[in-house]
Protein backbone atom coordinates (compact mmCIF):
# COMPACT_ATOMS: atom_id res chain seq x y z
CA UNK A 1 0.00 0.00 0.00
CA UNK A 2 1.05 3.38 -0.97
CA UNK A 3 1.92 5.49 2.19
CA UNK A 4 -0.82 8.51 2.20
CA UNK A 5 0.80 12.32 3.21
CA UNK A 6 -1.40 15.70 3.92
CA UNK A 7 0.25 18.41 1.73
CA UNK A 8 2.18 19.73 4.62
CA UNK A 9 3.68 16.43 5.10
CA UNK A 10 4.97 15.97 1.50
CA UNK A 11 6.16 19.61 1.50
CA UNK A 12 8.30 18.75 4.27
CA UNK A 13 8.91 15.24 2.79
CA UNK A 14 10.30 17.02 -0.41
CA UNK A 15 11.18 20.47 0.42
CA UNK A 16 8.55 21.87 -1.63
CA UNK A 17 6.56 24.91 0.04
CA UNK A 18 2.88 24.31 0.28
CA UNK A 19 2.09 26.64 -2.38
CA UNK A 20 4.66 25.88 -4.73
CA UNK A 21 2.85 22.22 -4.70
CA UNK A 22 -1.09 23.61 -5.47
CA UNK A 23 0.97 25.33 -8.38
CA UNK A 24 2.76 22.29 -9.25
CA UNK A 25 -0.84 20.63 -9.71
CA UNK A 26 -2.47 24.12 -11.13
CA UNK A 27 0.28 23.80 -14.27
CA UNK A 28 -0.43 19.68 -14.69
CA UNK A 29 3.03 19.15 -13.38
CA UNK A 30 1.88 17.27 -10.51
CA UNK A 31 -1.41 15.09 -10.84
CA UNK A 32 -3.95 16.18 -8.57
CA UNK A 33 -3.80 13.55 -5.68
CA UNK A 34 -6.70 11.81 -4.72
CA UNK A 35 -8.99 13.34 -1.88
CA UNK A 36 -9.70 12.07 1.56
CA UNK A 37 -13.08 11.29 2.82
CA UNK A 38 -12.56 14.87 4.97
CA UNK A 39 -11.46 16.42 1.62
CA UNK A 40 -8.04 16.46 2.14
CA UNK A 41 -5.07 16.05 -0.41
CA UNK A 42 -3.60 12.45 -0.26
CA UNK A 43 -0.03 12.22 -1.53
CA UNK A 44 1.56 9.15 -2.13
CA UNK A 45 5.62 7.52 -2.66
CA UNK A 46 5.39 8.57 -6.38
CA UNK A 47 4.19 12.00 -5.76
CA UNK A 48 7.36 12.61 -3.32
CA UNK A 49 9.39 11.31 -6.00
CA UNK A 50 7.47 13.53 -8.69
CA UNK A 51 7.67 16.99 -6.31
CA UNK A 52 11.43 15.84 -5.62
CA UNK A 53 12.88 15.62 -9.42
CA UNK A 54 10.79 19.22 -10.20
CA UNK A 55 12.68 20.71 -6.87
CA UNK A 56 15.99 19.72 -8.23
CA UNK A 57 15.65 20.11 -12.32
CA UNK A 58 14.36 24.50 -10.63
CA UNK A 59 17.91 23.94 -8.63
CA UNK A 60 19.43 23.52 -11.85
CA UNK A 61 17.72 26.27 -13.45
CA UNK A 62 15.62 24.03 -15.62
CA UNK A 63 12.35 26.08 -16.91
CA UNK A 64 8.81 24.73 -16.33
CA UNK A 65 8.51 23.71 -20.27
CA UNK A 66 11.31 21.90 -19.98
CA UNK A 67 10.56 19.81 -16.92
CA UNK A 68 7.36 18.94 -17.98
CA UNK A 69 8.84 17.31 -21.21
CA UNK A 70 11.47 15.97 -19.02
CA UNK A 71 8.20 14.49 -16.89
CA UNK A 72 6.53 13.29 -19.50
CA UNK A 73 10.07 11.35 -20.70
CA UNK A 74 10.46 9.95 -17.05
CA UNK A 75 6.62 8.77 -17.49
CA UNK A 76 7.97 6.59 -21.00
CA UNK A 77 11.20 5.20 -19.78
CA UNK A 78 11.29 2.89 -22.70
CA UNK A 79 12.13 5.79 -25.44
CA UNK A 80 15.16 6.95 -26.51
CA UNK A 81 16.53 9.98 -24.28
CA UNK A 82 17.96 12.02 -27.51
CA UNK A 83 15.08 14.94 -26.74
CA UNK A 84 16.45 14.64 -22.52
CA UNK A 85 19.85 15.17 -23.75
CA UNK A 86 18.85 18.24 -26.12
CA UNK A 87 17.29 19.85 -23.03
CA UNK A 88 20.06 19.50 -21.23
CA UNK A 89 22.43 20.26 -23.96
CA UNK A 90 20.24 23.95 -24.76
CA UNK A 91 20.32 24.58 -21.00
CA UNK A 92 24.12 24.01 -20.33
CA UNK A 93 24.34 27.01 -23.72
CA UNK A 94 22.39 28.78 -21.91
CA UNK A 95 24.38 28.55 -18.59
CA UNK A 96 27.74 29.21 -20.31
CA UNK A 97 26.42 32.59 -22.30
CA UNK A 98 24.87 33.91 -18.94
CA UNK A 99 28.52 32.85 -17.04
CA UNK A 100 30.69 34.24 -19.88
CA UNK A 101 27.65 37.82 -19.22
CA UNK A 102 28.53 37.88 -15.85
CA UNK A 103 31.98 37.59 -16.16
CA UNK A 104 32.46 40.32 -18.39
CA UNK A 105 30.40 42.04 -15.63
CA UNK A 106 32.37 41.13 -13.08
CA UNK A 107 35.50 42.74 -15.25
CA UNK A 108 33.36 46.04 -15.71
CA UNK A 109 32.71 46.44 -11.93
CA UNK A 110 36.42 45.78 -10.70
CA UNK A 111 37.57 48.00 -13.72
CA UNK A 112 35.07 50.84 -11.66
CA UNK A 113 36.08 50.16 -8.12
CA UNK A 114 39.92 50.69 -9.25
CA UNK A 115 39.21 53.15 -11.20
CA UNK A 116 37.90 54.72 -8.41
CA UNK A 117 40.17 57.39 -6.92
CA UNK A 118 38.19 58.03 -3.04
CA UNK A 119 38.22 61.14 -4.12
CA UNK A 120 35.10 63.66 -4.80
CA UNK A 121 31.92 62.66 -6.58
CA UNK A 122 32.56 64.87 -9.34
CA UNK A 123 35.32 62.89 -10.24
CA UNK A 124 34.34 59.56 -9.41
CA UNK A 125 34.54 56.94 -12.19
CA UNK A 126 31.61 54.59 -10.86
CA UNK A 127 29.36 57.20 -10.73
CA UNK A 128 30.89 58.66 -14.32
CA UNK A 129 30.77 54.99 -16.33
CA UNK A 130 26.79 54.52 -14.61
CA UNK A 131 26.28 58.29 -15.68
CA UNK A 132 27.54 57.81 -19.21
CA UNK A 133 26.61 54.07 -20.61
CA UNK A 134 29.30 54.80 -23.97
CA UNK A 135 31.66 54.81 -21.27
CA UNK A 136 31.04 50.92 -19.83
CA UNK A 137 32.73 48.59 -21.24
CA UNK A 138 30.27 45.74 -20.61
CA UNK A 139 27.64 47.80 -22.18
CA UNK A 140 30.27 48.06 -25.24
CA UNK A 141 30.29 44.20 -25.67
CA UNK A 142 26.90 42.87 -24.67
CA UNK A 143 25.57 45.50 -27.43
CA UNK A 144 27.99 43.96 -30.09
Amino acid sequence: MTAHYTIGDAARESGVKVPTIRYYEEIGLLPAPPRTDGGRRAYGDEDLRRLAFIRHARELGFEIDAIRTLLHLQDAPDQSCAAADAIARDHLASVERRIASLTALRAELQRMVEGCAHGHVATCRVIEILADHGACAHHQRAGA
